[in-house]
This record gives structure tokens, sequence and C-alpha cells, in this order.
């Protein structure tokens, strides 16, 4: 987000012909980019948080799926072709709302996760453009506010991950959420919470990174001047989701892994214990599937990040737009 009074500078020095660039550009909306410096922490994070909430449940249901064909040696009642069968049969075997099941804790942890997030994005990426590029808009400092925006969110909801992830499994063994967090406690220790931590953050550092540069090359193109406009928010978005969760795959699968123990493909390769490590989990991964393995659930976790990501985009720049006009 740019000082205003330099994008104020630069629409004087600007030709008429240039302003009008720009296919999603509408004076009518008003510059609202360049207000948010002076608005509070917690509008960013009040958007965050609607908009993390809403990213993570309204397509729940392709997460599901996405879990369950990133399996390493699934039931035969639990192989899928398409997350459409996968759908329709979880429905028909389990239940209507089976695909549901962990969207409480999920919830519950998007909320102050996204918060944290996208507060932090903001600020970190104006501070280190002010230093990079004099208070314009730099892809490095994209890039670099999303990381660490990453680590904050990613301590948040690791164990939300880890609970959501058990339950959405095949013949998952818990009764509920509270259950859920019982058990592990008690069978594995709190760490378990945090055993995928560290893939997590070496999947969504990157993941972020592609993502922010993605979305603000894309604003570049499509609403230059960077008015409200929710056609290019939801197209720049889907974009970057897409094709961060198709580079970043192969990590997912790793992660999905860690958090859920899986025990028949744990046993088969004869490991006692729980599986513990990046290096370990690759190397598992790798002995099950061979490179195939690593991109197990790719359509699912493309078709799930796409939407996500456009509503988490459209719904936080409407928020903060609305926001700031109050």
């Amino acid at each position: 987000m740019e000082l205003s009074s330099e994008r104020a500078a630069a629409a004087l020095e600007m030709p008429q012909s240039q302003k009008d660039d720009g296919p999603f550009n509408s004076d009518s909306d008003g510059d609202y980019e360049s207000l948010p410096p002076h608005v509070s922490v917690a509008t960013h994070m009040t958007a965050g948080a609607v908009a993390g909430i809403l990213e993570h449940t309204v397509m729940y249901p392709v997460d599901s799926v996405k879990t369950r064909m990133q399996s390493l040696q699934p039931d035969r009642n639990a192989q899928y072709r398409s997350v459409y069968e996968a759908l329709k049969r979880i429905i028909q075997t389990e239940g209507i709302f089976r695909p549901l099941r962990g969207l409480n804790i999920t919830m519950m942890g998007a909320g102050p996760a996204h918060a944290l997030y996208f507060a932090c994005y903001e600020r970190v990426k104006r501070s280190l453009s002010d230093v990079i590029q004099r208070g314009g808009n730099s892809h490095l400092a994209n890039g670099m506010a999303g990381s660490v925006a990453t680590v904050l969110h990613d301590a948040v909801m690791n164990p939300a991950e880890v609970i959501k992830q058990r339950m959405q499994m095949y013949n998952s063994p818990y009764r509920g959420l509270w259950d859920c967090v019982q058990t592990i406690t008690r069978t594995e220790g709190i760490g378990a919470f945090y055993r995928s931590y560290s893939t997590q953050l070496t999947m969504n550092i990157p993941f972020q990174a592609v993502h922010f540069i993605t979305y603000e090359l894309m604003q570049e193109q499509l609403n230059p001047h960077r008015h409200y406009h929710p056609g290019s928010h939801i197209v720049s978005g889907a974009a970057a989701g897409a094709i961060s969760a198709a580079i970043t795959t192969p990590l997912d699968v790793c992660k999905t892994l860690l958090n859920t123990q899986e025990n028949v493909a744990l046993n088969s390769m004869k490991i006692s214990g729980h599986l513990t490590g990046m290096a370990n989990t690759f190397r598992t991964v790798y002995r099950l599937g061979g490179m195939a393995a690593f991109f197990k659930g790719v359509q699912a976790r493309v078709i799930y990040q796409m939407p996500s990501t456009a509503i988490a985009w459209s719904v936080y720049e409407f928020f903060k737009y609305f926001l700031t006009k109050q």
C-alpha cells in the first residue's frame, strides 16, 4: 500500500491516457489503497479474520477430499479417481455432513491466524517498500512480507491443521474435537501438534512468497491504480492460489503424512513410533510411491486453493475498503 502523498503526486503527473489504463480501473471507486497508512492494525486484523474464516469454510469439503487423496496407502473403500467422485461417495456412504468433519477447529484457528497474517503482511510490506523502493511497489518486499506473515500464521494454525486432518481421514477413530485433542495429547504429547511445523513453514513460505508476488503482479496488470474492484481481486487471487498450490504440492503431501501419521503406510515401512523430521518424511513418501506420490491430491489442492484464495482476497479487500471508508 503506497503513501497517499506519493500516489497523489504520481496521479497529477500522469497523462490522461495513462490514467484510463487497466481493464479494472474505475475512478468512481476512489483510490482506497492510498488510505491504509492511516488505518489502525485492528482494521487489517478484522478484515483478515473475516477473510480467513470464509476462505477455509466455503471450500472445506474439497479440503477433506484432498487429505484423503494424499493418503499413501488408502483403504480400498477410500480410493478416489476425482474430487467429484470422492465427494459423492463420501456423502453416500458416510453421510452428508462427513465432508465437514473438523470444520469447527478450522474456524477457531483461521480467525486469529489470518488476523495476524494480513496485519503483519500490510505492515511489513509497507516498511520494506519504503526502504527498497522509496514507498513504491516492490516484489521483493511483497515476497518477504508474505514469508514473515506466514511464520506467525502457521504458529497459530498448525495445531488446528493436525486436529483437522486427523478428523478428515477415512475411518478416523476420534469421536469429536475434544476427544481428538485429548487422545493426541495423552498418547503423543503436546509436541505432536507442532510435529509438522518446520515442514509447514518450508511449504508455506515459498507458497506465500509466490502467492503474494503473483497477486501483486496481476494487480499491476489488471488494476494498476489500485482502485477497489472485486473482479480484479478475484482473478488475481485465483491465479495466485492455483500457481502456488501446484508448485508446493510435494511439501503438502509430506505435511499430511506428518499430521496424520498414517498407520498403514508407516507399518508397511516398519516404522515404529511416530514419523518425525522433514528429511525422513521425504524418504518415506518416495519409498512408498516414488515421485508420483509427491503429487497425490494435486487436483484437489488446486481446485480448493483457487476459489479459496479468490474469496480470501476479495473479502479482505472489501472489508478493508468498507472499514477504511467508515
